[in-house]
């Protein structure tokens, strides 16, 4: 008669083997089998139905406690059906560890006693892991990774090692080099690359671009920070470009009012830092000036976005005059050099650390919260949280925006205020597009990349109907807890706080995935790119901006821009953040088997050749671009926030 097999994998997991015996006992609605050890396992007799499967650590020798890494546990019946158990987590002496075998389960598909109690139980054991509302606020900044119960750090993984030791590794480097306390300003602006150690095509380009108006209204669309500019169909009453100004930098015969009727012009408007303190400048000096400014951008004829006028403050003034494309080269690129400083900061805060890295981090620790393993949402969205949780604490660890121009608290300011003022269209990439009114502004990658990124039918494979998604009590915890604790139950949001049918559910899954993979990816992977020419881009700018025009020169640029020590920090960290790590996870690549539904694997195969297409299409038009977007790539893209 044939006998129970039992297959294990302990997946790449460093150290993940063990001098213990490993005993398991299978549990089935016909019976259970003896407690066995793993190696010697052999059982003919049927159990019939498998319902769970019990893992324990036993000592064979008086060594210290070696835990084990358990990723799966396959069993295949006398009748030859293959169990997946998945478990993904390490496993000390003494733990009672049952897995759920099978298809993903919705909380109303139990029907054994047995399995209703392990999902009971789970919950339970949840609720024992509670964290203060404080700890899930997406403003905590100062906790770190011991804040978590131990339950939440099965999720730390070898991602931490990449990201601290290379960080050591440069800093020493640049420190023995002598850079990272020099206090001495740049003699060139040549001289500021001189941390650029290899080439890459779009630093060399930047090099060579970065004081054109065409390259600084194409990083609006298509930089680091592609997120900001909208159309403008109303001059703001505190920006008053005048028709004489522009009407040279536009097409002859159309003026800046018939251009604004035609969707041709466009505004950056910094209003959310109005009013936040610069930091301290260094040995007490004056504050660091604070850039809430604005700028008009007409889109060419010739397809173009080009800056056409810069209020470097909020309030219209004397000492806050209109800079204009006409202006001296040095007041017009020095004007532009405060826009893109105020974008930086504004990208690094808000953009990328609160809008990609805090968000999801309150979509991770819900998820872990509400989901028992077996449910399906539980194995949908885990393989985008991997990492997510301790990438946040890790970076917790780095003192806060010190070196920015507005400083720590400045920084936490920034975030509050972007927070109070999020929207959930804001977060759903098709409306946030058109909303801005971006849907026809050419050469616009960003975009036109992001909007074919995504196509899921495994939310209509689970929920096939409206009432299936209502009685999930378990989806319905999970998303009162997000619209909870990271949106305060702030209604204007637009969050949702329960789901009432399939159609919302899906655009809400889309959303976060999106999030943690390709918009993450869009404000992420570039900053070595776009940080490294200092002058291009810089959260510190160290002298207050032009208040009047034609009393600028290069040694004032020079001044302005950060200092030796200050470029060496911020290009080390932006090298950091842009690096592949080793344990790197390509969208749309699931290593950890969670499914075990057929349907699931094959869309899973469908979404990937649907990926691998799409990559073949954005390299195939990248190879005729001098200035390639790759950051919606999807092999470049990661499966969940590592960096």
């Amino acid at each position: 008669m044939a006998e129970y097999k039992v297959e294990v994998k302990t997946g790449d997991q460093p150290g993940a083997g063990t001098w213990d015996h490993i005993l398991v006992t299978i549990i089935g609605d016909a019976g259970e089998s003896e407690r066995t050890n793993l190696d010697n396992f052999a059982l003919s007799s049927s159990l019939g139905r498998l319902l769970l499967l019990k893992v324990e650590k036993d000592p064979c020798l008086t060594f210290k406690d070696d835990e084990w890494y358990c990723s799966t546990i396959k069993v295949t019946t006398p009748e030859g059906d293959d169990i997946l158990f998945p478990c993904h987590r390490w496993i000390s002496r003494g733990e009672d560890v049952q897995l759920r075998g099978g298809p993903a389960m919705k909380t109303f598909d139990d029907d054994h006693p047995l399995l209703i109690a392990h999902r009971s139980n789970e919950k339970e054991f949840k609720k024992t892991q509670q964290l203060t509302d404080e700890n899930v606020s997406l403003l905590l900044i100062n906790s770190n990774i011991n804040v978590y119960p131990k339950f939440y750090q099965v999720f730390i993984d070898g991602s931490l090692n990449d990201l601290i030791y290379p960080s050591l590794f440069r800093s020493l480097e640049l420190m023995f080099k002598g850079n990272l306390k020099s206090t001495d300003t740049w003699e060139s602006l040549e001289a500021s690359n001189v941390f650029v150690t290899f080439f890459l095509l779009l630093i060399e380009y930047i090099k060579k671009h970065w004081m054109e108006d065409e390259f600084f209204g194409y990083q609006f669309l298509n930089g680091i920070n592609p997120t900001t500019i909208k159309r403008c169909t109303t001059l703001p009453q505190n920006f008053p470009v005048r028709e004489e100004m522009v009407r040279p930098f536009l097409r002859e015969g159309t003026s800046l009012y018939k251009e604004m009727e035609k969707g041709n012009i466009f505004i950056y408007d910094m209003r959310r830092m109005d009013g936040i303190p610069g930091r301290d400048g260094d040995n007490g000096g004056p504050l660091q000036s604070v850039t809430p400014g604005l700028c008009l951008f007409y889109s060419n004829p010739e397809k173009q976005l080009k800056p056409i006028a810069i209020q470097l403050h909020q309030r219209p003034s004397a000492q806050s005059p209109i800079f204009l494309p006409s202006d001296s080269e040095t007041d017009w690129l020095l004007a532009k050099m405060f826009i893109k400083s105020a974008d930086s900061m504004d990208h690094k805060v808000v953009h990328h650390l609160l809008f990609t890295h805090f968000l999801v981090e309150v979509y991770a620790v819900a998820a872990l919260r509400c989901f028992p393993a077996i449910h399906p949402l539980y194995k949908l969205l885990i393989p985008h949280f991997q990492t997510t949780i301790f990438m946040n604490a890790a970076a917790r660890e780095i003192p806060f925006g010190t070196e920015s121009s507005i400083g720590e608290a400045g920084c936490m300011e920034l975030m509050r205020r972007s927070l109070s003022e999020l929207t959930y269209s804001f977060m759903c990439f098709p409306e946030n597009i058109a909303a801005r009114g971006l849907e026809s502004v050419p050469n616009f990658y960003y975009r036109d990349d992001g909007l074919k990124v995504f196509v899921h039918e495994v939310v209509k494979f689970y929920y096939p109907t409206d009432c299936h998604v209502c009685k999930d009590s378990e989806l319905q915890k999970w998303i009162k807890e997000i619209f909870s604790y990271g949106f305060l139950e702030r209604q204007s949001s637009g969050i949702p706080s329960s789901f009432c049918c399939i159609n919302d559910l899906s655009k809400f899954l889309t959303m976060i995935i999106f999030t943690c993979t390709a918009q993450h990816s869009a404000v992420n992977n570039g900053q070595y790119d776009y940080y490294s020419n200092v002058y291009n881009n810089s959260i510190l700018l160290r002298k207050p901006p032009p208040s009047t025009k034609g009393q600028t020169t290069m040694k004032t640029i020079l001044e302005t821009l950060p200092n030796v020590g200050e470029t060496a920090s911020f290009v080390a960290l932006a090298r950091l953040l842009s690096t592949d790590l080793s344990n790197f996870v390509p969208l749309g690549s699931y290593p950890e088997e969670r499914f075990d539904d057929p349907a699931i694997l094959q869309m899973i195969k469908e979404f990937q050749a649907e990926l691998s297409y799409l990559s073949e299409e954005i390299t195939a038009r990248n190879s005729q671009m001098e200035c390639p977007y790759e950051y919606m790539l999807p092999s470049l893209i990661e499966n969940s926030i590592a960096r």
